[in-house]
């Protein structure tokens, strides 16, 4: 696609845990991000999806298929190697938990100008510490949390300075993983709408990974679903809500709970199929836009 930032090719990854114990954790995943979107991706635990983003980051090689980036095969070594510096550059990750992934004893303004130290970039506002300043203004932080430590922070004030950290270097994609599973609810929803201004402000591409349906039908523009390590259903995320096509997509959204009392006991109930075994399925594109995996006496 002339639009794609990020292609997924037949990307399959194993664990071994043990000498015969293999785990599958991605099965022939083939899908794009388009440049400048928001993607979704959702699916119960252990369905992959983490799995995929830390292939996308190159924290796993992938057992088979390719991941490309601006046509960058981020799975050939010596492709990387070519554009180490592009590659760690434009592309940032953030963790669901930010206690762990920032450094207790280092300060804020440390931490937030990190990636440009390390890149060996000039601040463009001169020093770093009115950079750190700038970029935590952005994410809705003050000056007073540059000489703290990650511990002298609440989780919400903490994400944000992760946040900050990834924006700094201007990246082309943010990969979130999940980044408002362990914040409380009423954070999570600022933490998102974060997302939605800071995206419209730079621009740029997010994968976003979440299990919270709701904030995932806010925020992205599509959704892919995912089901024991394959993607079951991917649509305009207007559709996948409204028209959800797959058995699995339709018991995932049959879970997002009604605030009206009575409407929730009047709504049927799904149960999830199987997944899928394995070397069947393809997605199929049954109207414009919408791709659901189906079996090949079904194509």
């Amino acid at each position: 696609m002339p639009d794609a930032l990020v292609e997924f090719q037949h990307l399959s990854h194993a664990f071994r845990p043990g000498r015969h114990i293999v785990i599958k954790a991605l099965r022939d995943v083939s899908f794009s991000i388009q440049k400048g979107e928001i993607f979704g991706l959702v699916g119960e635990s252990g369905c992959g999806k983490s799995t995929l983003a830390r292939c996308l980051m190159n924290i796993y090689q992938p057992s088979s298929g390719r991941i490309l980036y601006k046509g960058v095969d981020l799975c050939d070594g010596k492709a990387r190697r070519q554009h180490r510096r592009m590659l760690q550059r434009e592309r940032q990750l953030i963790f669901q938990d930010s206690a762990s992934s920032l450094n207790p004893r280092m300060r804020v303004e440390r931490i937030v100008t990190e990636p440009l130290v390390i890149q060996r970039i000039a601040p463009p506002r001169g020093s770093l510490r009115a950079e750190a300043e700038h970029q935590l203004r952005s994410v809705g932080l003050d000056a007073s949390c540059l000489n703290k430590t990650p511990v002298e922070l609440s989780g919400s004030q903490r994400q944000r300075v992760s946040i900050a950290r990834a924006l700094i270097l201007e990246p082309e994609l943010i990969v979130a993983d999940e980044p408002i599973a362990s914040l409380d609810v009423s954070i999570q929803a600022q933490i998102v709408t974060l997302f939605k201004h800071l995206q419209l402000a730079h621009g740029f591409t997010f994968l976003f990974i979440a299990h919270d349906l709701s904030m995932v039908r806010y925020l992205c523009d599509r959704t892919g679903v995912m089901r024991g390590g394959r993607l079951v259903e991917l649509a305009p995320t207007r559709e996948l809500f409204s028209n959800p096509l797959h058995p699995y997509t339709q018991a995932l959204l049959s879970a997002i709970p009604f605030p009206d009392p009575l409407r929730e006991r009047a709504r049927p109930a799904f149960s999830a199929p199987p997944p899928e075994p394995a070397r069947e399925g393809a997605l199929v594109e049954v109207t414009p836009d919408h791709f659901v995996l189906q079996s090949p006496s079904c194509t």
